[in-house]
C-alpha cells in the first residue's frame, strides 16, 4: 500500500511537469507574432491558468486512484497516509477562483490598455477596476455566506429495541432484520414524519467553491450544451461542405478580387473606429461596431484560408491538395467519433441522471470493466470524457459568438492568437472547469463514490440553502439535453449548406 502511494505521488509529480511544459508550447505556438518577447505577465497567467484546469480536470481520476490506494489496507488508519485530496481540491478551486475573478482581468486590463501610457499608468488602471471588483465580490460573498452559508441535511431518526444475540441469522425478503414485530428495524417501519432537517455550517472555501460553480454551471450549461453537438457535427459537415475540386485561375482571380474588396471596406471601417475612440466617443455604438468588424474579420479570415486550399500555388502544389483532402478525411473520422462520445454522454445523462431511478449506471460500469483490465484504462477514458466536455465548452463559444452579437468572441488560431484573446479562453476555460468536475462527479457517482471531490461536489454542495434546489431539480442536466437537442436540429436542417457570400460592409449608424 504505501508503495502504491508513493507511486501515485510521482504520477502526479510527473504529469504536473508534463502539463506545464505542454502548456508552454501551446502558448509559443498559438501567440501572435505581434506578441513576441513582450506581455510576459499575461504569458505566465496563460500558462499557469492552462495548466490549473488541466490539473483540476486530472485530480478526479487521481482522486479515484487515491481512494484506491488503501481499499485492501489491513488496519483503519491507512487511508490517513494517502494524499490529502480535501485539501488539495479547495486549495486547487481557491487558485481558479482568485485567477478567474482576479487575475486574469487584471491581465486583460493591463494588456488591453493604451499603448501611449506608461507602464505605472497602465497598471494602476488595471488595478483601479480589479480592486473594485474585488470589494464588489468580497461584499457579495460576505453577505451571502452570512445569510445562506448553510447546508440543510434531511436525516430520520431511527431506533429499535434491543433482543438475545440469535445462534443463527435467517433473513429473508419478509424479515430484513433480527427479530419480528416491534423489533423489525425501524428503518422499515418509521413513518414520514421521523424526517427532521439537520443544519450546519457550510466552510467558507466550500462555500466560494459552490459559487463559482455555479456561475460556471450556467455557462456550462449553455456552451457545453450546444458544443456537445456542435463540436462532432461541426466536424462532418466541413468534410460535407468540403471543396471537391481546384478552381481554375480565373475564378481565384475572381474570387481574391472580391476578397481584397472586402478587405479595404474593413480597414476602412476599423480607421473610422479608431478615430473615434481617439476622440473619446467609445459608447455602446461603437462596441457593437467592434464586434461587428471583428466578426466579419474572422470570418474574411475563414474565407481566405478556403480560397487557398481551393487554389493550392507554388512548386509544392499538389503536395498542399494532398494534405487538404486528408485533413478533411481527419476531419470526418474526428466528427464520426466525436459523435459517438457526444451520443454516449447524452444517453448517460438522460438514463443516469434524468431517470429516478436510474435505468441503468451505463458509463460507471464501462469504466469499471475497463479497470478490472488494466488498472489506468477506466481511468484514462474517465478522463477523456471530462476532457471532451470542455472541448464542448470551447466549441460552443466559439459557435454562438459567430452567431450572436452580445457574445465576444476570442478565436484561437495556430501562431495568431492574442494574448487577450489567450486570457478570455484561459479564464473560459477555468470557470468551466469546476462546472466540469462536479458534472462529472455527479453522472459518475457509481465510479467515483467515496472520493473527497463527492463530498464536496456530491454531498456539501447540493445540500447548501438556495443552492440545492438547482441540483434536486435537474436544472442544469435539463438545459444541457435541450440545448444539445436543438443545436442538432439546428446541424440537420442548415449544417450542410455552404455560406453564401456576405455583402457590403457597414457600419452601423
Amino acid at each position: 500500500m504505501g508503495d502504491f502511494n508513493l507511486a501515485l505521488v510521482v504520477v502526479a509529480i510527473v504529469v504536473c511537469i508534463l502539463v506545464f511544459l505542454f502548456n508552454i508550447y501551446l502558448l509559443i505556438n498559438y501567440q501572435h507574432p505581434d506578441d513576441a518577447n513582450q506581455a510576459y505577465f499575461p504569458k505566465f497567467v496563460v500558462v499557469f491558468g492552462l495548466s490549473i484546469a488541466a490539473i483540476s480536470i486530472l485530480m478526479l481520476p487521481a482522486d479515484v486512484a487515491n481512494r484506491q490506494a488503501c481499499r485492501h489496507a489491513i488496519y483503519n488508519g491507512a487511508c490517513n497516509l494517502t494524499l490529502p485530496m480535501k485539501q488539495l481540491w479547495l486549495a486547487i478551486y481557491i487558485v481558479d477562483a482568485v485567477l478567474v475573478f482576479f487575475v486574469i482581468p487584471f491581465a486583460m486590463f493591463y494588456y488591453e490598455g493604451d499603448q501611449d501610457k506608461t507602464i505605472g499608468k497602465r497598471i494602476k488602471s488595471a488595478m483601479c477596476w480589479v480592486v473594485t471588483t474585488a470589494i464588489v465580490c468580497a461584499l457579495l460573498l460576505g453577505i451571502l455566506y452570512g445569510l445562506a452559508g448553510k447546508a440543510d441535511f434531511t436525516v430520520r431518526h431511527l431506533s429499535s429495541a434491543t433482543t438475545s444475540f440469535p445462534n443463527s441469522f435467517d433473513f429473508n425478503i419478509g424479515q430484513q432484520c433480527i427479530g419480528n414485530g416491534a423489533r423489525q428495524c425501524s428503518a422499515y417501519s418509521a413513518n414520514a414524519s421521523s424526517e427532521t432537517t439537520w443544519t450546519m455550517r457550510a466552510t467558507f472555501p466550500e462555500y466560494v467553491v459552490a459559487l463559482a460553480t455555479i456561475v460556471g454551471s450556467v455557462l456550462f450549461t449553455i456552451f457545453g450544451g450546444v458544443g456537445i453537438a456542435c463540436l462532432p457535427l461541426g466536424l462532418i459537415f466541413s468534410f460535407i461542405r468540403r471543396p471537391k475540386a481546384v478552381i481554375t485561375r480565373s475564378q481565384y482571380i475572381k474570387e481574391a478580387t472580391e476578397l481584397g474588396k472586402k478587405a479595404k471596406e474593413l480597414k476602412k471601417a476599423a480607421d473610422a473606429l479608431h478615430q473615434e475612440e481617439r476622440s473619446g466617443a467609445k459608447g455602446r455604438k461603437w462596441r457593437k461596431n467592434v464586434k461587428a468588424v471583428e466578426k466579419e474579420l474572422l470570418l474574411l479570415e475563414d474565407d481566405v484560408k478556403a480560397l487557398e486550399e481551393m487554389y493550392p500555388q507554388g512548386e509544392k502544389a499538389e503536395t498542399a491538395w494532398a494534405m487538404t483532402v486528408l485533413g478533411y478525411l481527419a476531419k470526418l473520422i474526428l466528427g464520426v467519433l466525436g459523435l459517438i462520445v457526444s451520443v454516449a454522454w447524452v444517453a448517460h445523462i438522460v438514463i443516469y441522471l434524468l431517470i429516478d431511478p436510474p435505468f441503468s449506471s451505463f458509463l460507471n460500469e464501462v469504466f469499471i470493466k475497463l479497470d478490472d483490465i488494466w488498472g489506468l484504462l477506466g481511468t484514462a477514458a474517465f478522463a477523456f470524457f471530462c476532457f471532451y466536455l470542455l472541448l464542448a465548452v470551447i466549441a460552443g463559444a466559439m459557435m454562438l459568438g459567430l452567431k450572436l452579437v452580445f457574445v465576444t468572441i476570442h478565436p484561437m488560431k495556430w501562431g495568431s492568437t492574442l494574448m487577450n484573446s489567450f486570457l478570455f479562453n484561459v479564464g473560459l476555460i477555468l470557470l468551466c472547469s469546476i462546472s466540469v468536475i462536479q458534472f462529472c462527479a455527479t453522472a459518475f457517482a457509481y465510479y467515483a463514490q467515496a472520493t473527497a471531490a463527492q463530498e464536496i461536489f456530491g454531498h456539501n454542495l447540493q445540500s447548501l440553502r438556495g443552492i440545492k434546489y438547482l441540483y434536486k431539480y435537474n436544472v442544469f442536466q435539463i438545459g444541457f439535453i435541450v440545448l444539445a437537442g436543438l443545436t442538432f436540429v439546428y446541424y440537420a436542417a442548415f449544417g450542410w449548406r455552404r455560406k453564401k457570400p456576405s455583402g457590403r460592409f457597414q457600419l452601423s449608424s
